[in-house]
């Protein structure tokens, strides 16, 4: 496989600067936000066209501290995770690796390692996806910030990827997979998404259509 003509005219497009974000509390360099990167990988290369696979993600740091605040003394726990993410498009395989942190109450020890894993994760993989070009943001690593542009992106649309996969799906997994894809697309207007919710309630009844018993009325034994 290989990237087509059009895939390779949006990866060769500068980053939009609104889908720039600036750093958060705590944190530096500005950033693209992950469902944004998800996104932009489903209008280049198609949501059937990339996936994404976590190869590792271990801990590196757990610890049960007692700290002090406005209030007095509280606990807290503060968890470390270190993931490798491998993301493949076009034929053509890049990995990523990314660091995530969770912080959580005594009792919630859960949450902080839920929080560590999945922001390593999406760190690992927009590290990973920001290889294949300035939509990702691999322009924000050149300090000039020279291919970030204030002018609008001409999107391509995405919506007819979606409806396509979910009148086509040929079995209620599939389907699942297709909604989902297009849930998580934010650049469908209203009347987009309520056609695709449509479009899948009734390939659903299709599909989950029990099948005719045959009539053996009137058949001599």
């Amino acid at each position: 496989m290989t990237f087509s003509d059009t895939a390779k005219k949006e990866l060769a497009k500068p980053l939009n600067s609104a889908n720039v974000k600036p750093p958060a509390p705590g944190k530096y360099g500005d950033y693209i936000e992950g469902w944004k990167v998800i996104e932009e990988a489903n209008r280049i290369f198609g949501f059937d066209g990339w996936t994404r696979e976590t190869v590792s993600n271990v801990e590196t740091n757990r610890e049960f501290l007692t700290l002090k605040g406005k209030n007095g003394e509280y606990q807290q726990w503060r968890v470390g995770y270190v993931a490798k993410v491998r993301v493949t498009a076009g034929g053509v395989v890049r990995e990523g690796t990314g660091f995530g942190s969770g912080m959580g109450k005594p009792e919630a020890l859960g949450e902080a390692i839920e929080s560590a894993v999945k922001e390593s994760e999406t760190d690992a993989m927009k590290r990973a996806l920001m290889t294949f070009g300035y939509p990702f943001g691999l322009a924000l690593y050149d300090k000039t910030q020279a291919n970030v542009t204030d002018e609008p992106v001409q999107r391509q649309s995405t919506y007819p990827g979606h409806l396509s996969a979910i009148t086509l799906a040929t079995d209620p997994e599939l389907l699942r997979k297709a909604f989902e894809a297009a849930k998580g697309d934010k650049s469908l207007t209203s009347e987009e998404a309520a056609n695709i919710i449509a479009a899948k309630d009734q390939r659903k009844k299709e599909l989950t259509k029990p099948e005719v018993a045959p009539n053996f009325e009137g058949l001599q034994p």
